[in-house]
């Protein structure tokens, strides 16, 4: 280690840590006489992060992690962000970052004659019912009712997705609908340390990234992955809404369901939103009802437990007529923010204009367009450059945070670290909480405080580092 550790700094009630990680799906889509496997398409793609980093996992300039996750699923995970702008910007410049990587990879690819495209699909399931996720991180203070506190926020998960869902096709034939989310028939828990083999909505694995004795890593999985900006504002900002107010004392409502995983299954499929479910202690109510609950618990908590800002008003705004889309049956009230209700209206479009079933092959390839991001493939930046959805963050934040650290978090150390360490080619070894520059006289030096975005260590060894490659 070099030198102590510095002390926490008071962190404000307002101020929380945020990170994404967002697994994208692979597929090459070519003309060669051989099968071309997941494994060799994303070598392909990650060849010049390994030319640089020595390995497919790897701490990026701008302080977020880039890899190749299981099932050969690129995974990008957002630098450290204590603004829900910041998060949004770091999320959209992971899509450009590796959209960024496909035209090389294609190259490398061609070169083994393997012609063909490259398509990263920010969605959550592929053609074989496999499903890969959209991971949300909340950074809470440490208490001894962790699991009794996150059960609480269970049914709030269950039924979120009918304002943050990702929207899809379910069933086949003629009982093919239009519903919430992909993600829902893939949970298998509520609560669980597990995140493969039993798929729960919050894993409860303790690893805060962080001072272990003054917080907690929620970590919640159940989420699908968007790509309209107002919908990651919803989804994130309703949250953190709920954990400040609740972290302030007030207790959660207990609106604790019958059958957790059959109700998310429910919901998914209930576009009307006219289902009721059990609770346990017997009432019924709808997605509509439980998420009204919630809006207000929030709602009574703003100006006396949180602040009124321009952002909490607009995630307020936005809850509100998100309900009042499903419960009306009006969904023009948010077809330009919300994923689901964006791609409900593409869908009902291209249905109507070439008389097509919603089952019908070409509805699944729209919606495969839609959640492409490899450049030139995808139908979202099309979209939002005609008008037909909605942004909240401008375009050079997007441009600064592909390459630029946040200022404000300990992600700034990391990232300045990488970048100086690459200028001086120098192998470095990085993680949440450590960096190191490999060799005899590397020495690692522990970041521990994730709201530290200051500290004399990094300042030191960055310079040495600058130092080095002036010698060169």
């Amino acid at each position: 280690m070099v030198g102590d550790v510095p002390a926490p700094l008071p962190t404000p009630s307002d101020r929380r840590i945020f990170g994404l990680e967002t697994e994208f799906g692979l597929h090459f889509r070519h003309n060669s006489a051989r099968d071309v496997t997941p494994d060799e398409v994303a070598g392909a793609l990650f060849a010049d992060i390994v030319a640089w980093g020595r390995s497919t996992n790897v701490f990026l300039p701008n302080g977020s992690r880039l890899y190749i996750d299981v099932g050969a699923h690129p995974e990008y995970a957002t630098v450290e962000c204590d603004s829900i702008g910041d998060l949004i910007a770091f999320d959209k410049a992971g899509e450009r970052i590796v959209g960024a990587m496909v035209a090389a990879g294609e190259r490398r690819l061609a070169t083994a004659g393997l012609i063909g495209d490259i398509h990263l699909y920010k969605n959550n399931t592929d053609a074989s019912g496999n499903s890969y996720g959209c991971h949300e991180n909340y950074l809470v203070r440490r208490r001894a009712d962790f699991t009794t506190f996150a059960g609480r926020l269970i049914p709030f998960f269950v039924t979120r997705q009918i304002m943050t869902g990702a929207g899809c096709v379910l069933g086949t034939g003629s009982s093919a609908r239009f519903g919430f989310s992909p993600r829902a028939d893939h949970m298998w828990e509520a609560m669980s340390s597990a995140t493969t083999r039993s798929r729960p909505m919050i894993n409860t694995r303790d690893e805060p990234h962080a001072h272990a004795d003054l917080y907690r890593r929620m970590h919640v999985i159940v989420g699908d992955s968007t790509l309209a900006e107002p919908t990651l504002l919803l989804k994130v900002g309703a949250t953190d809404l709920l954990l400040r107010i609740a972290e302030a004392g007030r207790p959660l409502p207990d609106l604790e369901l019958a059958r957790d995983m059959q109700t998310i299954r429910d919901v998914a499929r209930d576009i009307e939103g006219n289902n009721r479910h059990e609770l346990a202690d017997g009432r019924r109510l709808t997605a509509v009802e439980i998420q009204r609950v919630f809006l207000d618990f929030v709602r009574d908590g703003v100006g006396a437990v949180i602040e009124r800002s321009a952002e909490v008003e607009s995630i307020l705004d936005l809850w509100e007529r998100a309900l009042q889309a499903v419960e009306t049956g009006d969904h023009s009230l948010i077809d330009q923010e919300l994923d689901w209700a964006i791609k409900e209206r593409l869908f009902e479009r291209y249905r109507a204009r070439h008389g097509v079933a919603l089952d019908d092959p070409r509805i699944a390839r729209l919606e495969l367009a839609y959640h492409d991001v490899a450049p030139g493939h995808g139908l979202y930046p099309r979209m939002v450059a005609d008008g037909l959805i909605a942004t909240v963050i401008r375009q050079d934040a997007i441009e600064a945070a592909m390459t630029n650290p946040p200022e404000s978090t300990r992600g700034r150390l990391r990232g300045r670290f990488v970048q100086a360490a690459i200028d001086a080619r120098r192998d470095f070894t990085a993680d949440w909480v450590r960096i190191k520059v490999t060799g005899e006289d590397g020495a690692t030096i522990l970041l521990k405080d994730p709201f530290r975005a200051e500290d004399a260590r990094v300042d030191r060894l960055i310079a040495e580092l600058q130092r080095d490659r002036n010698v060169d």
